[in-house]
């Protein structure tokens, strides 16, 4: 099964659900910030993914964005300043 990099971006209302839900991101990707993190998947986890955070979130006051980013092995990211450890991942550091 091929794995995609998705990048996983949050704004959750309510400080208990914004902690669940960052321990959720945890179990999936490495976070490049505390809200924003990157994630190499195959389907079933990505399914896992949304269903997870399907149940810490708040439908009607959350946001979760999960962006496809293509094949894991391709992906490149620019960095300025501090470069965040991405397993897997190349970076240019300007």
């Amino acid at each position: 099964m091929s794995r995609r990099r998705y990048l996983l971006a949050y704004d959750i209302a309510d400080p208990k659900r914004l902690r669940e839900t960052h321990r959720t991101a945890k179990r999936y990707g490495y976070p490049l910030q505390y809200s924003l993190f990157v994630c190499d998947l195959d389907a079933v986890e990505l399914t896992k993914l949304r269903w997870d955070l399907g149940r810490v979130i708040s439908q009607p006051v959350d946001r979760v964005a999960i962006i496809d980013l293509g094949d894991a092995a391709k992906v490149t990211f620019e960095f300025l300043g501090v470069r965040p450890h991405i397993p897997g991942g190349s970076a240019t550091i300007v």
